[in-house]
């Protein structure tokens, strides 16, 4: 079994008003540094995204890739690769729990499998830098009201 990474912050907002936040795709561009592009492919009945497809520049790692998305509830989403130019394998998930006082505390866990080579521990490094810089990018989005 692949090892994951995961993070937790605490958002000083309401769970409901972090999920908004993270299920509008189509801004990502404007609070994830590394997303250039995101279209959603496929909603499920309930307008959620089950299929979004994102151009990724990361500096020195660009790519195109569609993920697969898996909605429980209202607190958590999760996410695995359908395509990709640069990624062999992609989990991820967002579990959000009410932190009291009105805040939400936000794990965000990945799992990343590159097609080229890469030492686990680079790899392992290379993850938590996307996990903070998202988290960072959600509570600034988040707590700034812009929705």
């Amino acid at each position: 079994m692949a090892e994951h990474t995961s993070s937790s912050i605490t958002i000083e907002a309401a769970p409901a008003d972090v999920m908004e936040v993270i299920a509008d795709f189509a801004r990502y561009p404007d609070w994830t540094g590394e997303v250039k592009e995101a279209e959603v492919l496929k909603a499920d009945a309930q307008g959620r995204a089950e299929q979004v497809r994102l151009v990724m520049d990361a500096g020195a790692i660009k790519d195109d890739q569609t993920l697969a998305y898996t909605w429980t509830g209202d607190h958590e989403v999760s996410w695995t690769l359908v395509k990709s130019q640069m990624l062999r394998s992609l989990d991820g998930s967002y579990l959000l729990k009410p932190a009291g006082g009105g805040a939400t505390e936000v794990t965000y866990r990945l799992t990343v499998d590159v097609k080229i080579p890469m030492l686990g521990m680079i790899k392992r490094k290379a993850e938590k830098v996307i996990i903070d810089r998202a988290l960072a990018g959600l509570k600034k989005r988040v707590e700034s009201g812009a929705r």
